[in-house]
């Protein structure tokens, strides 16, 4: 601002220093003219370098998200394809399980079946027992009175007979002693006729 005021003040006084000075201004404008224009095109690069930059960005982008895209779907794919096999093997385990369930049930049944007819059988088994060992008990009680009956009448028939040794015992030791006696007097008589003393031999 101060050099156009001088500027001014000398026109007035000299139009040759006016116009050295107008030339200035000019000149002035025009370096400046030349500075904007400099950083206009510095801007304006900057500009298009972030522009670029922005499309390149955009272009990775468009590529990052179409590769996303095709991962997405690839992805899809598998899940349905697991989804898929996943809903095979769950239906042949479910038709394997069904058909075991059924099978295990009629072996249940007969089983059971099985297992009321032993228990049928093990009752009469049970009851034919219980009827063999009471005719066994009855048997055994029978021959047991009859062992009985046996014993007392084996006790009387040796008791009879031991009373009937004892007897005979009796009387044959009287019989010896008799005998003995007799045998003792014919003896004594013997050896008297020959004059000894029984009692001194």
């Amino acid at each position: 601002m101060a050099p156009k005021k001088k500027t001014k003040k000398t026109s007035k006084k000299n139009p040759e220093k006016s116009n050295f000075a107008g030339e200035n201004v000019l000149e002035e404008k025009y370096r400046r003219s030349v500075l904007d224009v400099a950083v206009l095109q510095d801007h304006i690069a900057l500009q298009s370098e972030s522009v670029r930059k922005v499309q390149s960005d955009r272009i990775d982008l468009r590529r990052r998200m179409r590769d996303m895209e095709q991962k997405l779907q690839h992805e899809r794919e598998n899940h349905r394809d697991v989804n898929s096999d996943f809903s095979r093997q769950y239906k042949t385990m479910k038709t394997e399980l069904t058909d075991k369930v059924k099978r295990l049930e009629q072996e249940v049944s007969q089983l059971r079946e099985d297992l009321a007819l032993c228990q049928e059988e093990l009752s009469k088994e049970k009851r034919e027992r219980e009827k063999v060992q009471q005719e066994k008990d009855g048997i055994i009680a029978d021959l047991q009175h009859k062992l009985d009956g046996m014993e007392t009448e084996y006790e009387k028939v040796l008791h009879e007979t031991l009373d009937g040794l004892t007897a005979q015992l009796h009387a044959a030791r009287r019989g010896r002693e008799e005998k003995s006696a007799g045998l003792h007097r014919n003896y004594k008589e013997v050896l008297s006729e020959f004059g000894l003393n029984a009692l001194d031999t």
